[in-house]
């Protein structure tokens, strides 16, 4: 469990992985400049609560088992991939909200929740963490390190949304939409890249 001393350590961990860029924040930015905050709010509570039990879930036993079967990381970076680019192909050719269709719908509390399980950044930050922070993996510690990370993404994502909306009124004009997308879409990709190599 992590004493007194390292929790300080433990929340500047956790607000350094969960404010810099990666998909998770880069999707929410995407999803404030295309729908604004009240429709992203389950989006976000998504990621919040889905990583809080992605956290708890690897730290009693699913990080043991990708160690004994090696296999199962293969399986997961190729799952990771393909969604990851998928996502990225989706937010590309968003049409406008105003526009109607499956495409201007912003992700619900469930995908944002599943998506974690997808998102390599977020195997990192809760493998890296449970290492760091819970390594004897009782069930206070790892609720603690789970704890933690509720506690700074959520005000992390509302930055990342709150800057989404600030270019709302800028992106009032389709080609710029289109444009703002094809870059959220781009970013995606590249955070990937990043996260695969970690």
């Amino acid at each position: 469990m992590p004493s007194a001393a390292e929790f300080p350590a433990l929340i500047g961990f956790a607000f350094v992985a969960a404010a810099s860029p990666g998909p998770n924040n880069i999707m929410v930015m995407s999803s404030g400049a295309n729908f604004g905050i009240r429709r992203t709010l389950p989006h976000m509570f998504g990621i919040g609560i889905g990583f809080a039990v992605m956290i708890v879930l690897v730290g009693l036993g699913l990080m043991a088992l990708f160690e004994r079967y090696p296999l199962l990381n293969t399986i997961l970076t190729v799952a990771s991939v393909t969604y990851l680019l998928w996502l990225a192909w989706k937010i590309a050719n968003a049409a406008p909200p105003q526009a109607g269709g499956d495409v201007g719908k912003p992700f619900s509390f469930l995908q944002a929740s599943a998506f974690q399980w997808v998102n390599p950044k977020a195997w990192a930050m809760g493998t890296t963490a449970i290492t760091l922070y819970a390594p004897e993996h009782t069930l206070s510690a790892v609720l603690i390190v789970a704890t933690a990370f509720v506690a700074v993404t959520l005000p992390s994502l509302t930055f990342w949304v709150f800057a989404g909306t600030m270019v709302q009124r800028w992106l009032s004009k389709p080609a710029r939409l289109r444009a703002f997308n094809i870059f959220m879409a781009l970013l995606l990709v590249g955070s990937l890249y990043l996260g695969l190599r970690h």
